[in-house]
Parts: structure tokens; sequence; C-alpha cells
């Protein structure tokens, strides 16, 4: 059926609801013999091609100032991926010019918490618009949402909602929960058809580029940032020239471009203007600019600049103390020292339960011929400890008792080391830090922190003989965990912290990380602890190293596949993967190729690439079926996959209207793996959101026999998987307070 046909069963369906009056909760409800897929109608592939015709501005600072400068309200436009208002406003409304005419006298700004660019900015420093919403960038619309939510969302994070704010930070009005989209449109028009304020005129088109460059107006700084791109260099410099006599209100996205270019002395100017900012919007790019390999001075400046926007803004401190404390070597913990004690004692074969036990009774029996030493009683902890560790309830019919069995033994571990130090440890080789440790991490597992932190931080300060250790390993883990703690709660409430606990952080993971002991989940806390705190560059090494040790890591995977989309783009990562699959083909490595393919096939769907995300989802059902072979242990996990891969193409095929083969697509995920009906894919839709659509246009075609072969396999599905996500409801006394089908966020993959 062509994509036309399928744009005139949609209007047929909704051409009379539309006009339907918004109302309360007391009476709105979905007109007689009209279902929701009909009412909000799903964008079809021709749609999502269609340029956004609204503009919304790049932050809530940028709005504020062109509000007041033009004397026009602020309309907040809230949106989700999936739910299937939302889907229907970005994908059909707010891309047509009549709609965006309605827009038009506001300055509107967007909010969404899904990505749907890996990236917002290229190489060179160019931005990549979100294909969503176009204007912005996903961390534009991601960033501007938290802040709105505390202004002006009461506390319910709902979409799709439309919020008209005045020059004085008051709210007109706020719509969600409507059951159509004319009476949103009608508040809107009725806004501003009640103002009393009279908008300023806007003078855009005799302005020449280099005034433009002040200008706050989304429209203006695409216009600047399109002529330095294209622009001579004579031009870029006199750009540059002039952002640099605005202070700490040059247009960061402008000096971007100059950072990320190859010109040397161009990209100096940039740095001197950027270290000069007063934006928010800064801090990230200037994180970026310490990245690169700069002379002393020009790196204090960029901190010393941080260290300013920290006065107000707490990321800016910490991104401060951040490039401070990962750079300095001034912690507790002797990294050389450890490693050194690590090489010179490799670590013994694991002994067994059985085998502890009988260390144990060995002790007692020595300490019952002649009395107990501290010696004796430490040896009695340590073993105590590592017997604790290798219980395993999971099999015992009675977990309750294994559970308080093990915290037992853990208990036992920790007042034999109590003993051992109260006999004092004078003699005993390595005694002080082999009774912190077993202290730290007997406290540890019995959730005393305090106790344990403390231990752990006592430990820290002393290289122990056996470094390789059960109780050395987790000393280093549980002073690791301290010091986060500590930064993570002084950030939270906005207090100062030293920039050696940072330290202590990356030093003691650097022992975890060579530690025999070691586990992937302390690459994987490390590099998300860092990362978090904005060191991008020294995260991305820790990932590395993770990788080489753990290859078959799914955290540090999930990890490489978001730093292949941020650097390289969707592009690259199936290249990424296929090549690492030809120099090492495993089954595990086959699947993470499989979903690195179902990422890309994604990636192609945002961007209306139809054909390309078709014959992508092909790839990766080829590529899970692959790792089945491999390994036939995978076969479960590959089918829910290929089932996910199966319904992805039905969705695209859905947009384009070919609902016959759409149907078979679907009926192939559910026969796949049914279990996996109900699991959202990257853009936040499940097969059974596409089966609910489906079905709809199958009656309106009068696709009889698609539609009773659809009905059959979706009887074979379990119902809990079919009913409406949790963000939706289906009847106006579900939805809480203002009526209406309620659209909450859900979280996406």
């Amino acid at each position: 059926m062509a994509t036309a046909s399928v744009r005139s069963l949609f209007h047929a369906a909704s051409a009379a609801i539309l006009l339907a009056p918004w109302s309360s909760a007391a009476s709105a409800q979905l007109p007689q013999g009209v279902t929701r897929e009909q009412m909000w109608y799903a964008p079809t592939a021709d749609d999502w091609k269609k340029p956004v015709q609204l503009t919304f501005q790049r932050t809530w600072d940028d709005a504020i100032a062109l509000s007041k400068e033009q004397k026009r309200p602020i309309l907040v436009c809230v949106n989700m991926d999936g739910e299937i208002a939302s889907e229907h406003y970005a994908g059909v409304r707010y891309r047509l010019p009549e709609i965006a005419k309605l827009y038009e006298p506001y300055i509107c700004v967007i909010a969404s918490v899904y990505r749907h660019n890996p990236r917002d900015y290229d190489e060179e420093g160019r931005r990549i618009p979100c294909p969503r919403f176009g204007c912005v960038t996903c961390g534009e619309h991601i960033a501007i949402e938290p802040m709105l939510y505390e202004k002006f969302m009461d506390g319910r994070r709902i979409a799709p909602r439309h919020i008209m704010v005045e020059l004085d930070g008051s709210e007109t009005y706020d719509v969600f929960y409507a059951w159509d989209t004319d009476s949103v449109f009608d508040r809107i028009k009725k806004g501003i058809a009640e103002r009393t304020v009279v908008a300023e005129p806007i003078v855009r088109g005799d302005k020449s580029i280099l005034e433009r460059v002040k200008s706050r107006d989304v429209r203006d700084r695409e216009a600047v940032e399109q002529a330095f791109a294209a622009g001579q260099p004579q031009m870029k410099d006199s750009m540059l020239k002039v952002a640099g006599t605005m202070g700490g209100d040059a247009p960061v996205d402008l000096l971007r471009m100059g950072v990320m270019g190859l010109d040397v002395e161009r990209a100096n100017a940039a740095r001197r203007a950027l270290s000069q900012s007063n934006q928010e919007g800064a801090i990230d790019l200037i994180g970026e600019a310490l990245k690169a390999p700069l002379a002393e001075a020009e790196r204090r400046q960029l901190v010393d600049a941080l260290k300013r926007l920290g006065e107000s803004a707490p990321q800016a401190r910490t991104l401060a103390l951040v490039h401070e404390g990962l750079a300095s070597r001034d912690g507790g913990v002797d990294v050389k020292g450890w490693a050194q004690a690590i090489e010179a004692q490799p670590p013994q074969d694991a002994a067994d339960s059985y085998a502890l036990e009988a260390r144990i009774r060995r002790a007692e029996d020595a300490a019952r011929k002649e009395p107990r030493s501290a010696e004796q009683v430490l040896t009695m902890a340590e073993s105590t400890l590592e017997l604790a560790a290798r219980q395993d309830s999971s099999g015992s019919r009675n977990a309750r008792d294994a559970e308080r069995f093990t915290q037992l033994l853990f208990e036992d571990a920790r007042e034999q080391a109590r003993r051992a130090q109260q006999l004092g440890l004078a003699n005993v080789a390595d005694g002080a830090f082999r009774a912190h440790a077993v202290l730290a991490a007997a406290s540890w597992q019995l959730r005393d922190l305090d106790a344990a932190y403390a231990a752990a931080e006592a430990a820290s300060q002393l290289v122990p003989k056996d470094a390789s250790s059960y109780s050395a390993m987790l000393t280093m883990q549980v002073f690791a965990e301290a010091r986060q703690t500590a930064i993570v709660n002084a950030i939270r409430d906005k207090q100062q912290w030293k920039r050696e606990w940072l330290t202590d952080v990356h030093t003691a993971y650097s022992v975890l990380e060579r530690h025999p002991l070691g586990q992937d989940y302390h690459f994987v806390d490390h590099f998300d602890f860092v990362k978090a705190l904005g060191g991008k560059g020294q995260a991305h090494a820790i990932l590395d190293a993770g990788i080489a040790r753990f290859p078959a890591s799914s955290s540090l995977h999930e990890r490489m596949r978001s730093r292949i989309l941020e650097e390289q783009g969707a592009e690259a990562l199936e290249r990424v993967y296929v090549q690492l699959l030809q120099k090492q083909p495993d089954a595990d490595l086959a699947w993470y190729t499989g979903y690195a393919t179902m990422v890309v096939a994604e990636s192609h769907r945002r961007r209306g690439e139809a054909d390309l995300a078709l014959t992508a989802y092909d790839r990766a059902i080829g590529r899970f079926r692959e790792c089945s072979t491999m390994n036939p242990t995978n076969a479960g996990n590959a089918d829910h996959y290929v089932a996910m891969a199966h319904a992805g193409r039905s969705r695209v095929l859905l947009e384009q209207g070919l609902l016959v083969p759409s149907t078979q697509e679907l009926i192939t995920a559910l026969r796949t793996k049914p279990e996996a009906t109900a699991t959202f894919d990257g853009l936040n839709l499940s097969a059974s959101d596409t089966a609910r659509m489906l079905r709809t246009m199958l009656r309106s075609q009068k696709l009889d026999d698609q539609l009773a072969q659809l009905e059959a396999a979706l009887k074979d599905v379990d119902a809990d998987l079919l009913k409406l996500p949790a963000y939706e409801f289906q009847s106006p006394d579900q939805a809480p307070q203002n009526g209406g089908p309620a659209r909450q966020r859900a979280g996406g993959r």
C-alpha cells in the first residue's frame, strides 16, 4: 500500500475527532468507537523525513533573554519517545507549517530525556541536530528537562505537555492529559490572543554576520556557525575576535568550532575566550579542551576558569577537582608498593571450603595445646573471613539459615581480628595491615559501613606483604567506596571536598585493577565514577584496560559501545565490532556484534533511513543466529534479540504503509520469542505497541486475512505482555487529576 494511502487512512480515521473540545477529568473520554491509535495516528516514514518547523531555543537562559528582549512569552513543550501522543506531535504536528505558525508568537523550548543522536558534535565541533526536534542537540533537550521539571511540572513528569510562561515567570496555562490535539492548539492561540503585552518586532535581516555573533536567538546562532564553517580564514578570525570582546557571554558553540579546529592560533584564541566564559554551557567544552595536550599555563588557565564557574555551578567545581585530583599521586595509597607486593607473591591456588575449615580446626587444636598468640588468632580470622566469602546459599533448601550462618562467620572473623589486636601484633609479620583488612572486609559484609571505612582507611596507609589475598583486595575496594561515598555526599550537600579523596579513589582502583582477584566490576565502578565527574579522557584509559583484561564482560562492552557512539557515531559501531570478531571469532563477541548492529539499525530508524534500517536488522538477525550456532547455550538470549529485530522491521514496514509484510514480520517476532513482546527497543517501542497500531490499520484497510493471522499469533502470547505500558492508561478513571490517557515517562534502554 502506498504511503499516500496511509496518510489518507490516518486522516480519515481522525478528522472528526480532532474537533472535540478539551475537557476536564470529569468528562474527558475518547469519542465513541474511536481508539487511541486513531486519535493519535502514528507518523509515517514520509512524515519523519519532513523537517521540524518549530523553532526551539537551545537553553533556558537564551529563552529568558529573548523573552525579555522581544516581550514574547515562553512555551515549554515536553515530549517522550514511544508514547503514542508524543510520537504524533513529534512526527506529525511539529513538522507542519500551519502548526508552526501557531507557535511562532512564542519563544519555544523543548524538553525530552531521550537521546536520539549518540553525540551532539562532530570531530570539528559542528553541531549534530536532534533528528526528532530539529534545531537543538539531544544534549540540550535532555539538559533542560530537570530544570523545567523543578520550575513548572509540580512533581509530575507527564508528556506531551505545553506550558505558557509569561515575562515575570508566571504560568498562564499548563495543558496535558488532553484527548485531542485541536484543544491544545486552541489554548495556544488563546494564550496569545488574551495577552495585553505587545511583542517587539524582530529585526534580523539587516544585521551583518559579525553583529549576529552577539545574538542569543537560535536562528542567528545557526547563521553564525554556518558562516564560520564556510568562511575564509580572515572571517573566522574576525568572528572569534568579536566573541573575545563579549567576555563571559561569548557564544560557546562558536568557540567550540574554534577550539576543535585544526588552526593552532585560532584554537588558542578560542580557548582564551573560553577561559573568560560565565556560562554553564562552557563547562563541558572546557573539559573537552583539557583532554588535549596543553602548555601548563594554558591548562591552569582553563582549570582556574572551572574554579571560577564553580562558585555557582557545582559541576564546574567538581571538574576542576577532577583534573587536579587525577593528576596527583599525593593520596594515601602507595600504588607502586602494592604493585611490587602483588608481583613478589603471586596468589596461591584458591582453597575450597573443606580446606579452609581444616585450616581453622588446625589453628584451634594448636591453640588448645598452648596459649593463643596474636598470629594464631589472626590466621583464624583470615581463614574464617575467606570461608564466609565462599558461602553460597542460592541452592540451599533453607536460604535464611544459610544466610545467617554466613553472617555468623563474618561476625566471628571480625571478633577474631579484634582479639588479635588486643593480644598485640608487635611480633606478627604484617599484623597491623592484616587485622585492619579483616575488620574492613568483615564489617563491610555485615554492612557496618562506618567501621569498615575506618578500618580500610587505616589499612590503606600500609603496604601488605601478601597483597594478593582476598582481604587485601576487599580492603582496597572498601577504601575506594569510602572515598566515593564521601565525594558523593559532599556534592549532594553542595559542600567542598578534598581533591586528595579523588586521588585515593583513583589509586585504590589502580591497585584493584592489577590485583589477581580483581573483577570487571572494579573497572566498571572506576570508569563510571571518573566519567560521571567529567574526567572523560582518564575514564577511557580505564575502559581500555578493563576490556583488555576482561574481553567478555557485558558491563564493559556496554560502556565501550557508548564510547564509540559518542566519539565516532553509529556508523563506526558495527565496523569496530566486525573487526574485533574477525580477529577473535567466538560466541560472546558474535553476540556483541549482533547487538551493535541492532543499535545501528535503530539509529537509521531515528534518521528516517528505512531501507538501511531493514538491512541492518537483517544483519543483526544473522549475527545472533551465528552466535547460537557457535554456542547453543546462548540460543535463548539470541532468540530474544532476533524477535526484537523482527519487531523493529515490522515497525519500519508499518510506517512505510507496507501492512502485509509488516504483519508477517510481527508474527515472526511473536513466535520466535513471545517473552520479548513487551520489551522496549532503543526507540522506547515494543512489539506490543506495534501490534496495537498494526491491528487498527489492518481493520481500517479491511485486510481480514492478515488481521486473523495476527490475532491468532497474539492469542499465544501472555495477556500481561500485551497490556499498555505503565506510563499509559486505558481509561480516564485511571488518569491522575486532569483526566485523559496518562503519559508519564518510561525509561529507555
